[in-house]
């Protein structure tokens, strides 16, 4: 069992940098975001919150929110496994793939900044932050996963 402490502390370690690499990426967005279109941050709230491609702004809402929603699916599901299975690394996966979902979203706002001129972008990054910080990861999930089960 003690050999099991030092790989759950690496992995939660690992857990950590990926997670603020990532969440330090949603910032990168809005500051590329900043010096190639500066005249979306001239916030003109007269305008509908649609924009001029209702329909796709619409398609791209839907699917940001699906996105993050998925990413707790998704992340839950592989904790389960984990935790069946015994293997840290599936946390780790888990964790993964719920922050590239939730970055999706932010990548949706971006896209609509560059391709649509889209004021109101910041609500799809602002999606996938809150997202990410939902998905601070937790040392409990590792140890549970390596926790051997009692036996029946």
């Amino acid at each position: 069992m003690p050999k099991n402490k030092p790989n759950v502390e690496t992995h939660y370690k690992t857990m950590l940098v990926i997670w603020a690499a990532l969440v330090m990426s949603q910032f990168m967005f809005v500051i590329i975001i900043f010096l190639t279109r500066p005249q979306l941050f001239s916030f003109d709230f007269s305008q509908p919150i649609t924009g001029n491609s209702g329909v796709m702004v619409l398609g791209f809402a839907a699917a940001a929110v699906t996105a993050v929603l998925f990413s707790f699916a998704f992340r839950k599901r592989l904790n389960e496994r984990a935790v069946a299975a015994q293997d840290t690394a599936l946390v780790q996966s888990g964790l993964i793939i719920a922050l590239a979902l939730c970055e999706a979203s932010s990548l949706f706002g971006l896209t609509l900044a560059f391709a649509f001129d889209y004021q109101y972008f910041f609500l799809w990054i602002g999606l996938g932050v809150l997202g990410m910080l939902l998905h601070f990861p937790k040392r409990d999930e590792l140890l549970a996963a390596s926790m051997p089960k009692p036996a029946p």
